[in-house]
């Protein structure tokens, strides 16, 4: 996995928190004997501009958000795991001759204009996953670089620390992602499966092989493209015409048939990614796609991207090897926030020491 940001010091309990453009989500996953077991789960929604595509645009209205979030929840617990999303993030694939990790990072650090699109490393974090031996040339590994301005990390860790809480880990989106599905899913060797999840204004995408990644990609287009073309042409404002959404439209309104067609340009994304990826490697066969975030819920659109990338597609399931009190969390609820609740898990499974 990869991080920005380790902190040794204090109490191993964390706190995932998602921050979204839409919503705040708030997760705490406590490691037991029996396994990992669902303790919190909480929610609060985002008025429109507090963050936008991935970058925080109103610090104090954000750290109010998350002080209320925290309230909600009732969480006592100061360690937060949050992750860095869509255009504030580089992700890119690079292959290197074979050698240890702190090489490798000495070489980054001094050639990391020829890895990133970055004149001055001394402004930006950076880390990388080595996925391990390239198909094609035995004596090179594939490496996964991921970099960040640091001025983007430290608005993020300022806002939480603002309300009260203490950044221990920086993750990324789509690596929280990885983290939630190598927790749930059982895979045979290096089956190939596609992890897309649809946020509001950011989809991501980690396709992974064995449980490691081997492709991301991240564009600026989620559920709020949806919301805004059923604004445009029924004339209602945000906030109605998102009820209309997910409501799944009816006859008088939106039909569902027209709610798939607004999201084309979403499946069109989904679709070139998939195919970039199978051009580009060597055993490109996908197992399965599994499908994240609120517009899991719109009627068809699961089975529509299955058929548009020619493969198995299921609803993500984060709780399938995770329980859960059922005295406090009802089965319809689990079912109902698990969704929107992938990001969530994947940044709660992450402990201070995880590297």
């Amino acid at each position: 996995m990869v991080s920005f940001k380790n902190l040794f010091s204090g109490s191993k309990k964390v706190v995932g928190l998602d921050i979204g453009s839409n919503f705040l989500k708030l997760v705490e996953i406590e490691d037991t004997t029996q396994g990992y077991v669902l303790k919190n789960f909480a929610q609060v929604p985002l008025d429109r501009g507090i963050v936008e595509d991935g970058l925080v645009k109103n610090e104090l209205a954000l750290s109010d958000k998350i002080r209320e979030l925290f309230k909600t929840s009732k969480s006592n617990i100061k360690s937060v795991v949050t992750a860095l999303a869509g255009h504030s993030v580089i992700i890119k694939k690079a292959n290197f001759a074979q050698m240890e990790d702190e090489e490798l990072r000495e070489l980054l650090t001094d050639e990391a204009e020829n890895y990133m699109p970055f004149d001055d490393v001394s402004e930006i974090n950076f880390d990388f996953h080595i996925i391990g031996e390239n198909d094609l040339n035995p004596n090179q590994m594939d490496v996964i670089i991921v970099a960040a301005k640091k001025d983007i990390i430290e608005s993020w860790t300022r806002v939480i620390e603002q309300a009260g809480r203490k950044v221990v880990v920086v993750d990324v989106d789509s690596f929280a992602l990885e983290a939630a599905y190598g927790e749930n899913y059982d895979y045979e060797g290096d089956e190939i499966v596609a992890l897309v999840n649809i946020g509001a204004s950011i989809t991501n995408i980690n396709i992974v092989r064995g449980g490691e990644s081997v492709f991301t990609r991240n564009f600026p287009l989620g559920g709020n493209y949806i919301t805004e073309a059923v604004q445009k042409k029924l004339n209602v404002s945000f906030e109605d015409a998102e009820t209309i959404k997910k409501e799944g439209g009816s006859d008088e309104t939106v039909t569902t048939e027209e709610l798939l067609g607004y999201a084309e340009p979403i499946f069109s994304e989904i679709e070139r990614s998939i195919d970039y990826f199978s051009s580009t490697f060597m055993d490109p066969f996908i197992k399965k796609v599994l499908i994240s975030g609120g517009c899991t819920k719109l009627s068809g659109i699961i089975p529509a991207i299955g058929e548009r990338i020619r493969c198995d597609a299921e609803r993500f399931n984060p709780f399938k090897q995770i329980s859960y009190n059922k005295k406090m969390f009802k089965d319809s609820y689990i079912a109902d926030i698990g969704p929107v609740a992938v990001l969530g898990v994947g940044l709660a499974l992450r402990r201070m020491d995880d590297k």
